[in-house]
């Protein structure tokens, strides 16, 4: 548990740092860095990236949209064919940001245990 604590943690801290700095794959370069150093076993490796980038992302759409309420985001919704619904908007992006994290969570889980396990 306080393994994947630290890894939600990290892959947050990383991932925040890191998109002032890349485009929007940062999220997972930071997620395969810290699941590479901070291992976890079974659902974990991916849930807590997933997690992690997923309220990274959720927060980060807020503070963007909320200074001009949310008037991009209604267009978007309306393109998505979703009607307003901006709960549903946030979501969507979380999801895919979480996805995404998760999946560069396992792959860097899995590129740590190939590299520095040595069970022959």
């Amino acid at each position: 548990m306080r393994k994947a604590f630290s890894n939600f943690v990290l892959t947050l801290v990383l991932g925040f740092v890191l998109s002032l700095f890349l485009p929007w794959w940062s999220g997972m370069l930071a997620a395969a860095l810290v699941s590479a150093i901070v291992r976890l076993k079974k659902a974990a490796t991916f849930v807590a990236p997933f997690l992690a980038i997923a309220l990274l992302w959720i927060v980060h759409a807020m503070i963007l949209s909320s200074p001009n309420d949310f008037l991009l985001a209604e267009k978007i919704t309306v393109l998505l064919q979703i009607e307003g619904n901006l709960f549903l908007l946030l979501t969507v992006t979380g999801l895919i940001g979480g996805i995404s994290a998760g999946v560069a969570g396992l792959l860097g889980n899995q590129i740590a245990h190939v590299l520095f396990d040595n069970s022959k």
